[in-house]
């Protein structure tokens, strides 16, 4: 998706994640303030002052809107109020925040139930809008990839910035573009796959020709034996096929000896003493073992069995929030990443139509359904959440079966909601 920020902001758009019917009331309306003038010195005032008189002390994501009407940076907080203000204090500024003030002549944002959901909504956005302060603005934060493997008929190894639906495999996202595009290059050479342009013809074939036609690589690779080299019309269809289905098996997490060749390269080339080629291949080693670990992580994930994330709201201990009384949130996770959500019902008739989209939401683990979201999209953000609170791990059920979710919410409520309050 190409980046948004440039477009004139007019609302941050429908929240996926709020989209079911029993979430209805947790939606609120996008507020809005504008500092008017000429001088930056009294538009910071009137935004400073705005906030203090009208911003709920609630979780929430914000937005920054700039001269010409662009959102230029998105932020969540457990307390709008706090985070917002923090802008504005001379002596706690620092340079990233002191230039996103700068910018400001609106300020945007739309309250959430708890800081789990502003977390997840503020990824939402980012990945949206992809507003210009969350990439140039912030050095330490690095974009998300996703490792491919498509572009036929010859597939090779590639990044993309976003999920690919039309590469034959797609892992991510990653982060740290810098090693993953070196992580490309190794494993293209390694399981020789094909580097060059789409617009490289190919003439991949298994029958023989019947004139003997010189021709040339595109490319010194095939010289080297790093490529098959599809450009090539004696290139084998058969054995190509071969390296592709190996090379989809390493996305999937499969064990691969690429780390043992490059450890047996990197000792040869330091025995004969060809310390800058030894030292490349150890940073090459080193790129491999972490796109590994990555990879096993992932498949790890695809592997659990769904679960659901009792996410109590948070804006009903907050002073100046949206009064709701929702007993909270219920997540429902696949793969390590949160793909729908419902309101945690009260009543029986509440539990029915629940019970019903659990339901429909755990048979489709086979079905394309646009109304859920990507668990990969997610996963890095919902493991970090739960390595930093540990104790909402007690909120966690998992699903073996959809024969496991009680029918009536008397058994939900004593048996199946009741054991998570009880850990907690």
């Amino acid at each position: 998706m190409d980046a948004r920020w440039t477009q004139q902001f007019e609302d941050f758009g429908a929240d996926p994640l709020l989209a079911h019917a029993s979430l209805s009331t947790l939606r609120a309306p996008l507020r809005r303030i504008d500092g008017i003038g000429e001088s930056p010195t009294r538009i910071r005032e009137q935004l400073r002052t705005q906030v203090a008189s009208m911003t709920p002390r609630c979780p929430g994501v914000y937005g920054m809107i700039d001269a010409l009407g662009r959102l230029v940076y998105v932020g969540k907080s457990k307390s709008l109020r706090n985070r917002l203000l923090s802008y504005f204090l001379p002596g706690s500024r620092d340079e990233k925040a002191g230039k996103i003030v700068e910018m400001a002549r609106s300020i945007v944002w739309e309250s959430q139930p708890s800081e789990f959901a502003a977390l997840l909504r503020e990824q939402y956005l980012i990945r949206t809008w992809q507003p210009t302060l969350n990439v140039v603005g912030m050095p330490n934060r690095r974009q998300a990839a996703y490792l491919c493997l498509g572009r036929g008929p010859a597939e090779q190894l590639y990044i993309s910035r976003q999920f690919d639906p039309v590469a034959s495999a797609c892992q991510g996202p990653f982060f740290g573009s810098g090693q993953l595009q070196r992580a490309v290059e190794i494993l293209n050479r390694h399981f020789k796959l094909r580097d060059c342009s789409q617009k490289t013809t190919t003439r991949l074939t298994d029958q023989l020709t019947l004139f003997v036609i010189e021709a040339r690589a595109g490319c010194l690779r095939a010289e080297l034996g790093t490529c098959i080299a599809p450009c090539l019309p004696n290139a084998s269809r058969a054995k190509y096929v071969a390296q592709e289905k190996t090379a989809r098996l390493f996305l999937s997490g499969e064990p691969t000896d690429i780390v043992a060749r490059l450890e047996t390269e990197m000792c040869r080339a330091a025995a004969g003493q060809h310390f800058e080629r030894a030292a490349r291949l150890r940073e090459d080693m080193r790129i491999m073992k972490w796109l590994i670990g990555k990879l096993a992580q992932h498949r790890k994930a695809r592997e659990s069995a769904p679960q659901i994330y009792w996410q109590t709201s948070d804006v009903s201990e907050q002073v100046d929030a949206p009064k709701t009384s929702s007993p909270g949130i219920l997540y429902l996770m696949r793969h390590g990443g949160v793909e729908f959500a419902v309101a945690c019902p009260s009543t029986e008739r509440e539990w029915r139509s629940c019970r019903k989209a659990i339901s429909d939401w755990y048979r489709s683990k086979k079905e394309f359904r646009s109304e859920y979201l990507r668990s990969s999209d997610s996963l890095g953000l919902v493991a970090t959440w739960f390595q930093k609170n540990p104790a909402s791990r007690k909120r966690v059920i998992t699903l073996s079966s959809v024969d496991e979710i009680p029918k009536t919410w008397k058994d939900t409520s004593t048996k199946w909601m009741g054991a998570t309050r009880q850990r907690s």
